[in-house]
């Protein structure tokens, strides 16, 4: 006679003690993350007036995270995770601390933002790859989608509320002390892993996988022949690369445009800011299905062409409340494509390639980002805000125009399947709007 043996059955994510307070420790993390994506920028433009020297921060931010992903992944797979993460909350804990005290002592040393900006990003992109590989050691297969269904919502609350608390923190006590704030969430996340046990399998298997030191050119390389090897994958590479170059700087030409240009407060910025989270919220449940319904081509090329109407719009408007609108449908744009791209390369990609198509994705079209993040802030210093938006608008329409020439055009490849919204997680940081 033989023995059936009974399904396992594991509690649900509510009765998950360790996903629970991992969830609630990067809940606050986030929302601190989302106050410094404005409060560093602000500091920046307090302490300079210039709008160049917030473009070099974005360019130093970039640049770090570029060169960190090269090894990032290898680092994650070959070390304890939970103590990595830690490690990484604690030293971003005392880099952005360190802020306001040296404000508070010595006045605003503006090289200490490019230091603090630097080191934070190797630390942010080293602790966002250990992010992706903690949820599946701390919940069931089956339990997956929820889980990340409740991260995207911490993420999009983050995405909301950051942005304001910074501009009323900065109005209040300056935008040093909201750097402060920041570095007070990282502790609170290091606290909170400190009482999250991963799955001792999933790490040790992870860590003995790893490739070794003298095979990493050899997974980029691998990961981009993959990539160029598919049709749809390589218009993909090459359009995104072009758009990198325009949107990694839309967010201080934003800054920019409204606080200096306009004249308006600290508050009013953050509250712009924190309305146009209102746009990632919209398009990660409306990303699923628009996808099922008009394919992958049309969603990402129309996300392009939302995303240059916006950038124009924003830049030549004097109207707070078209400009919020305007930023929200750069946003609903920029996720909207995130996701598209996301799950295509999942869809098309072998599973034991994902992780080299993945960081050669990254890595070839986010290096465009901080030489267009430059570029932008250099011309809109010379030339203003209204001609490099308007300039950045129609470069974004070429890019629909010459995506209808490549396979996306009718590509509806991968109908994406019915599920929770969803959005990019820490390695398609919004703000940055890099890694799609």
């Amino acid at each position: 006679m033989n023995r059936v043996t009974a399904p396992v059955r594991h509690p649900s994510l509510w009765r998950n003690r360790d996903f629970n307070v991992f969830w609630l420790g990067q809940a606050l993390s986030v929302l601190g993350g989302s106050i410094s994506l404005l409060a560093l920028p602000v500091l920046v433009l307090d302490a300079t007036g210039s709008v160049v020297q917030m473009g070099l921060i974005t360019v130093i931010s970039g640049v770090a995270a570029i060169a960190t992903g090269l090894f990032a992944g290898y680092v994650v797979d070959r070390t304890d995770r939970r103590r990595l993460m830690i490690a990484c909350d604690l030293l971003r804990a005392l880099l952005m601390g360190s802020v306001p005290l040296v404000w508070l002592v010595a006045g605003p040393r503006i090289w200490l933002l490019y230091v603090v900006t630097a080191l934070v990003t190797v630390l942010k992109t080293l602790f966002d790859v250990a992010y992706v590989t903690a949820v599946p050691n701390l919940v069931a297969v089956e339990h997956l989608t929820a889980a990340n269904g409740r991260l995207t919502a911490a993420f999009a609350f983050g995405t909301l509320c950051g942005p304001a608390a910074a501009g009323f923190i900065a109005a209040a006590v300056g935008a040093d002390w909201a750097l402060g704030v920041d570095g007070a969430t990282f502790l609170v996340s290091a606290l909170s892993l400190r009482w999250v046990a991963f799955r001792r399998e999933g790490a040790d298997a992870s860590r003995t996988a790893g490739p070794e030191p003298g095979k990493l050119r050899e997974m980029f390389t691998e990961g981009f022949r993959f990539l160029w090897a598919h049709p749809v994958l390589r218009a993909l590479t090459v359009l995104l690369t072009l758009l990198t170059f325009v949107t990694l700087g839309a967010t201080d030409l934003l800054i920019f445009r409204v606080q200096e240009e306009l004249g308006r407060s600290e508050a009013t910025l953050g509250l712009v800011i924190a309305l146009s989270g209102l746009g990632v919220v919209l398009a990660a449940f409306a990303a699923a299905p628009l996808r099922r319904t008009f394919g992958f081509g049309v969603c990402w090329l129309g996300s392009t062409a939302l995303i240059g109407a916006a950038v124009a719009v924003t830049g030549v408007s004097r109207s707070l409340p078209v400009i919020t609108a305007a930023a929200a449908v750069f946003m609903f744009g920029l996720t909207l494509g995130a996701v598209c791209s996301l799950t295509l390369r999942q869809e098309v990609t072998p599973d034991a390639l994902l992780g080299r198509v993945t960081s050669a994705f990254w890595t070839v079209h986010g290096a465009s980002g901080p030489v267009g993040a430059a570029a932008l802030t250099v011309l809109a210093g010379r030339h203003g805000v209204p001609a490099v938006s308007v300039g950045a608008g129609v470069f974004c329409l070429l890019i629909v125009g010459a995506g209808l020439l490549t396979p996306l055009r009718g590509s509806r490849t991968g109908a994406a399947p019915a599920q929770g919204p969803a959005v990019p997680g820490p390695l398609g940081g919004i703000r940055r709007s890099s890694r799609r």
